[in-house]
């Protein structure tokens, strides 16, 4: 029998109902080489989801600010009529709930929007709940560009309906200039790039100190320019040559070839010129 002083037993851990799970949120996959760095003022971090209409990229602005960022693909971009289905499933959303979005005549570029607001991850569940209705809502604008959701009408007959861009899923074309730089560099950024610049000076200078050294003893291109004596006359370099073991005879000398300088190779005498002439002899 258990009297009024009698203490009540502590309620165990395991005796408590159990919670539901917190939702999980996908986690992101990197980006592709084909995949924009960046739109409008939204780095892109990695990928979410992708359709034949689109991609959904989980972005974030210079200030923090955390986005979902919708984007056609090439072949959906190409087709007006789904262009036309693109802005106005923007314009259903919530004003508050497009961030930014790209002009609808930009014929050449793929439409994009970003989604939000979305808090910093803090850990609670605020946070991962706005995350997942910006995630929402990217995806039923591209489902909306391709038409995936629309309920069937009458008896299905036929082939099935398929758009004529579903193969074209790259990335549609995006701005590449002014290029994607940031205007603030982070300190990790700004050792990068000193490394990067100290890293091409160094092979610049060491490839200076290479050249030099191997072409230092090099023989000129062209020969030295002949000198003439103070007596306007040449000298001829006569260089013996030996015969070949067996023969007889006596070494032969072959003159160099004298290079052609214009100076007259006759040694001067004093004597005046004869003259060519043989009237001047009188």
């Amino acid at each position: 029998m258990m009297t009024a002083t009698d203490s009540k037993p502590e309620v165990q851990p395991a005796d408590l109902p159990e919670q539901p799970p917190a939702l999980d949120i996908p986690a992101a996959l990197p980006l592709e080489p084909e995949d924009p760095p960046r739109v409008g003022e939204f780095w892109l971090r990695g990928r979410l989801g992708a359709n034949a209409a689109g991609y959904l990229y989980a972005a974030r602005d210079e200030t923090g600010r955390d986005a979902i960022v919708a984007m056609m693909t090439e072949g959906s971009a190409d087709d007006a009529a789904a262009r036309d289905r693109f802005v106005y499933a923007v314009d259903d959303l919530p004003e508050e709930a497009v961030l930014a979005h790209n002009d609808s005549d930009d014929g050449d570029l793929a439409l994009w929007v970003a989604i939000g607001p979305i808090r910093s991850d803090d850990g609670s569940s605020a946070a991962s709940d706005e995350r997942l209705i910006a995630e929402r809502r990217g995806e039923d604008i591209l489902s909306a560009v391709l038409m995936d959701r629309i309920p069937q009408v009458g008896a299905r007959r036929g082939p099935d309906f398929r758009h004529y861009w579903e193969n074209r899923r790259r990335p549609g074309l995006f701005r590449i200039w002014p290029l994607p730089w940031p205007n603030a560099l982070r300190p990790a950024s700004r050792w990068a790039l000193g490394w990067a610049l100290l890293t091409m000076a160094l092979i610049m200078a060491l490839a200076v100190v290479l050249a030099w050294y191997l072409f230092r003893n090099a023989a000129p291109l062209e020969p030295e320019p002949v000198i003439p004596s103070p007596s306007n006359t040449v000298t001829v370099t006569i260089t013996p040559t030996t015969p070949p073991p067996g023969s007889t005879g006596t070494p032969t000398t072959t003159p160099s070839p004298v290079p052609t300088t214009g100076i007259p190779t006759t040694p001067g005498t004093g004597s005046p010129p004869t003259p060519s002439n043989p009237g001047d002899k009188f």
